[in-house]
């Protein structure tokens, strides 16, 4: 994992700023269904029913990926484009998906 360098500051706002909580909530949904995937395990439950829960926490989590990309690509890429840092931005960008859809 590689270092940012831009370092949080305390009145920073970021592209999922205004949806925080929306995405707090979705996040602790999928902490939940890991958990009961750790449950199912422990159950001895049939190896396609943990394989589908684990199916859509991937989905969960590329619907989550999907919006901070979304956020990243309308609010932080247009300030980093104001601010004269447009190509570094969408290397940025382009790598952060890539490091999305790369699996297994």
């Amino acid at each position: 994992m590689t270092t940012q360098a831009h370092t949080p500051q305390a009145a920073t706002t970021r592209g999922y700023t205004a949806s925080k909580d929306q995405l707090l909530t979705r996040i602790r949904r999928i902490e939940g269904q890991v958990r009961g995937i750790e449950k199912m395990v422990e159950d001895d439950r049939y190896c396609i029913d943990v394989l589908t829960q684990i199916s859509a926490i991937q989905a969960a989590l590329d619907k989550v990926g999907l919006g901070l990309l979304d956020g990243h690509a309308r609010h932080c890429m247009q300030h980093g484009a104001e601010e004269g840092r447009g190509d570094e931005m969408a290397t940025e960008l382009m790598a952060a998906v890539g490091r999305l859809m790369k699996r297994g």
